[in-house]
């Protein structure tokens, strides 16, 4: 018997908002978190669009200042998106035993900003400027590190590092540590800091970003015809995973059931899927034989959907090749077409919007989808929310790498 896997608290910052219900009202309004690129001068650069965080972040009330001085924007990202998860649970850490507590934080590309700052300083000002902090602030692993202290969690505690599956990974690392039956709670997610000058310039040397400067509202759209490459966007999700026995112990409120994932390796290439989509396709099998269930059981995919020509497409191929003529009976979004791609941080969230979707018998739309592409000809819930009876969900995570996460949930009987 499989130890048995709840989900009892969320937190989430955004470039839709900082709070559950703020954030969730504005995803299904189809309002997007795009706007131009703020943190450095775009001018000369191809893209000049970013999913900056929304306006109400702060850090205040959860970090003292001097503290933030010492941690990169993505590792405060993390702690906050923790604290808000760990106060929604209403879990007490000090009651609990400490080791059979993990906490299990993903990053696809962690401190780059303290890196691109540290390397100006060394060019600039020579070896002896550089912060002796550099290192601390810029590794991956930082944000599970901070919150393993914050709560004195000494379980398993690391971060998943496989670029935009990272948090899928770490969730699904997560669900391994509780079945296995070494931990009862799980602090598990991702976070992702990275709209920087580095980041942006890479990833245009790809022709990876949209450049649909003009329209930034417009420019992340998954499915459409006219899509063009993804939106960077920044942020964390974090999720308190528990025990069933130990929530129902602590009568602890009851968001959704983990049932199972799937994880797998394209084996292909180090950034480009396979159209056939044969080894996401593959990821998702195994999930729903890990969560016993049928494939006309899902009534939602949360898809990867990043809004580039073979990623939308390998996804769709793969969602026919397991489903079949159920696909076509599903709701399928992407919520980056409202938030970017927040990287290694993009499956926590999409998770958190998956619960959401099942408690509210409610999918997010993908906005912007106008033009429809032929060979994506799936129910993509264009740009207005739609009602459903949702009571299994799958949310869909891939990665440079060939990386590919898919984790399924389902409502509480």
């Amino acid at each position: 018997m499989k130890r048995r896997i709840v989900i009892t608290g969320m937190g989430l910052v955004s470039p839709l908002g900082c709070e559950l219900s703020s954030t969730w009202d504005a995803l299904v309004a189809g309002k997007s978190g795009i706007r131009p690129v703020q943190s450095f001068d775009s001018t000369h650069f191809r893209s000049r669009i970013a999913g900056h965080i929304a306006d109400d972040f702060t850090t205040e009330g959860f970090l003292e200042f001097k503290e933030t001085k010492h941690l990169d924007i993505s590792t405060q990202y993390g702690i906050v998106a923790a604290i808000k998860a760990v106060q929604d649970s209403g879990i007490d850490f000090s009651q609990e035993n400490p080791l059979r507590c993990s906490c299990i934080i993903g990053s696809g590309i962690g401190g780059l900003s303290t890196l691109e700052t540290q390397q100006t300083r060394l060019l600039e000002k020579g070896p002896g400027k550089v912060s002796p902090f550099t290192i601390p602030r810029m590794i991956p692993n930082a944000a599970s590190g901070h919150v393993s202290i914050l709560y004195n969690l000494q379980g398993p505690s690391y971060a998943a590092v496989s670029a935009c599956a990272s948090a899928a990974h770490s969730m699904a690392a997560t669900i391994d540590a509780i079945r296995l039956g070494k931990v009862d709670v799980g602090v598990t997610g991702g976070t992702e800091g990275c709209i920087i000058q580095i980041s942006y310039a890479a990833f245009s040397a790809m022709r990876a970003l949209s450049e649909r400067n003009e329209e930034p509202e417009k420019a992340s759209r998954p499915f459409d015809a006219d899509r063009d490459g993804f939106v960077m966007g920044e942020g964390a999700g974090i999720l308190l995973f528990e025990e069933w026995e130990h929530a129902k112990k602590r009568n602890a409120k009851i968001y959704a059931e983990v049932l199972g994932y799937g994880a797998t390796s394209d084996a292909f290439h180090i950034v480009q899927p396979h159209e056939t989509g044969e080894g996401p396709a593959n990821a998702i099998r195994l999930a729903l034989e890990d969560a016993e269930l049928n494939l006309e059981q899902i009534d939602y995919i949360n898809a990867h959907g990043t809004s580039t020509q073979l990623g939308d497409l390998a996804e769709t191929n793969a969602i026919k090749r397991v489903f079949g003529e159920h696909a076509y009976r599903l709701n399928v979004s992407s919520t980056k077409s409202e938030i970017g791609h927040l990287l290694g941080a993009s499956g926590a969230l999409e998770l958190i919007f998956s619960v959401l979707a099942l408690q509210n018998n409610l999918i997010p739309p993908t906005i912007n989808l106008e033009t429809p592409d032929p060979q994506c000809d799936l129910n993509y819930t264009p740009n207005v929310a739609q009602e459903r009876n949702c009571r299994y969900a799958l949310s869909n995570s891939f990665g440079f790498g060939g990386h590919n996460a898919c984790l399924v949930i389902g409502k509480m009987d």
